[in-house]
């Protein structure tokens, strides 16, 4: 699957809290960082304190941690990306 979004989101249909739990909920470590931005893109027309944008927020928090269990060694091999 690519980074585009899915286009049932975003044909028109207002974006839920339930619609983000169920984008992020089956996510890897090594692609947590794909869905993060998915969801960056969903939620960045929302207002503030709409329900899809406090979830999508509290999601993206959670894909950025788990980004860090993905097997990739990023930090303290003095390898930079």
């Amino acid at each position: 699957m690519s980074e585009a979004e899915n286009p049932q989101l975003l044909g028109g249909k207002e974006i839920t809290a339930e619609d983000i739990r169920a984008l992020a909920g089956p996510v890897t470590p090594h692609f947590s960082l794909q869905v993060r931005n998915r969801i960056r893109r969903l939620i960045e027309p929302l207002p503030d304190g709409h329900p899809a944008r406090a979830e999508g927020e509290r999601q993206i928090a959670r894909l950025e941690e788990l980004s860090r269990h993905s097997g990739e060694p990023r930090d303290g091999l003095g390898i930079s990306h």
